[in-house]
């Protein structure tokens, strides 16, 4: 599980990340950070795309930034920072069932990085796609 200051550091990168937001269609920034086992602390934001599908989400930034950057640890926890508190897109959600299955979840605006909703990957994705033997 990951300590309060990580998870406050977390949130405050997803928040620094959703300021970097392209998204000039939805007008709906969205950062997010991921925490690794070391301690480490990679970001993302939304960049959206005149071809809808083309969009990248911002909790799929950070976790493609983790990899990018050699991380071999597992994620345990992730910060998704919106201006309403919203949760991750169904594609997000299947991502991080398969790259870290048992993070934490922490959900926040701007406003609530003191409080923010915490969750688990299981309650929002409960049966997710598994990789096929």
């Amino acid at each position: 599980m990951a300590s309060t200051n990580n998870n406050f550091a977390l949130l405050t990168a997803a928040c620094n990340a959703m300021k970097n937001s392209h998204s000039p269609y939805s007008k709906y920034p969205v950062g997010a950070a991921v925490l690794d086992s070391g301690g480490s602390i990679y970001t993302g934001c939304n960049v959206e795309n005149a071809a809808f599908g083309s969009t990248i989400c911002a909790e799929a930034a950070a976790v493609a930034n983790a990899f990018a950057a050699g991380s071999t640890r597992p994620l345990v926890a992730i910060a998704v920072i919106t201006s309403t508190g919203g949760m991750p897109c169904g594609n997000c959600r299947q991502i991080l069932a398969e790259v870290a299955p048992d993070c934490q979840i922490f959900i926040a605006t701007p406003q609530t990085l003191a409080t923010p909703h915490e969750t688990t990957l299981s309650a929002i994705l409960p049966n997710p796609f598994t990789r096929l033997s």
